[in-house]
């Protein structure tokens, strides 16, 4: 199968091309490089023995995607490509707005034109309504609580209306939890531009000595030791289960919508702990007050992945930071 990846070469891009190509198929990439760097491409290749086709274009470039459409015979997309830091989003909603939702119009459009059928969406967690009980589920009430997170509600609600109008398509909206962790190769990790938004990263950047320290963001909820407590997944795990959801699509057509996630929550002193074992450096931290919409506690119930997919997490947070850790040493420019 020839799979277009829209930001390939981004964090949780880059691992499932290289899952792709390990199950036999073509990997076209489409990536502006905003947040990521072309060496990943050299590094998907050293650690798979093949080759992707890459164009540097932004979604947001139609006549540079249809290039590719005409170019290659593409027989389904998985769709990666969009801004995604959630405190950013809150500064410059309208820059979110225009690139997430009209970036993701185009693409769709394109499919249409080209009489691409199948589809995975990257979606969220944040989709989800902060109010609800955890564990989330499939049918937890949505009500994202930030532009970035509504940006994907929207594109899940467009995805709803557009397989309405047409059940010839077959998608699948995978709900990402927190993705952590490395390629165990230590070639491909997470490599964010300036001060990273996510936890881990920002752990590991401390415990090598590039960042000074972490600020925790309250300790006063109701958890066992008052941090956040979140459901964090193996990104190689996340990856395997895009892999699952490509076979579902093309065996099964329809809309699909599934969590992917542990369903196991850990604090952030817990993840901190964890990463001081990993990596054997102490992380200094402070705490400092909570941020506006953060939730006190937050993981999955991915038993329908599971039921329908046949997949689950399988790595541990120790695995998680070990490979974190081998990534950040491996480069530490």
């Amino acid at each position: 199968m020839k799979v277009l990846v829209t930001g390939g070469t981004g964090y949780i891009g880059s691992h499932n091309c290289i899952d792709l190509l390990n199950c036999g198929h073509d990997v076209v990439v489409a990536d502006n490089l905003s947040n990521s760097k072309i060496d990943v491409i050299d590094r998907v290749k050293e650690i798979t023995g093949k080759s992707v086709s890459f164009y540097k274009i932004d979604i947001m470039d139609k006549g540079g995607l249809e290039n590719i459409f005409r170019q290659h015979d593409v027989d389904a997309v998985i769709h990666f490509a969009g801004l995604k830091a959630v405190g950013e989003s809150v500064t410059v909603p309208l820059r979110y707005y225009h690139n997430n939702i009209t970036g993701s119009i185009i693409l769709f459009k394109l499919m249409q034109k080209y009489h691409v059928k199948k589809m995975i969406f990257s979606s969220s967690a944040t989709v989800y309504s902060t109010s609800d009980k955890v564990p989330y589920t499939e049918d937890t009430n949505l009500g994202a609580t930030n532009p970035y997170g509504r940006t994907k509600l929207m594109i899940e609600e467009i995805l709803r209306d557009y397989y309405a109008s047409d059940k010839s398509n077959s998608i699948a909206i995978l709900r990402y939890f927190n993705p952590v962790g490395a390629h165990p190769s230590g070639l491909i990790g997470e490599d964010p531009n300036g001060i990273p938004n996510n936890l881990l990263p920002y752990v590991s950047m401390v415990a090598a000595g590039k960042l000074p320290e972490l600020s925790v963001y309250g300790n006063d909820y109701n958890t066992p030791d008052g941090t956040g407590i979140r459901d964090y997944i193996h990104v190689t795990d996340l990856s395997d289960g895009h892999i699952k959801a490509l076979d579902k699509i093309s065996e099964d057509p329809g809309l699909y919508i599934y969590n992917l996630g542990t369903g196991k929550g850990y604090s952030v002193l817990e993840v901190v702990r964890a990463f001081e074992s990993a990596s054997n450096r102490k992380i200094n931290y402070k705490i400092v007050d909570r941020r506006p919409g953060d939730s006190a506690i937050s993981y999955a119930d991915p038993t329908k992945a599971k039921t329908e997919l046949n997949w689950e997490a399988k790595r541990s947070l120790e695995k998680m930071c070990e490979d974190a850790w081998r990534w950040q040493q491996n480069n530490s420019k």
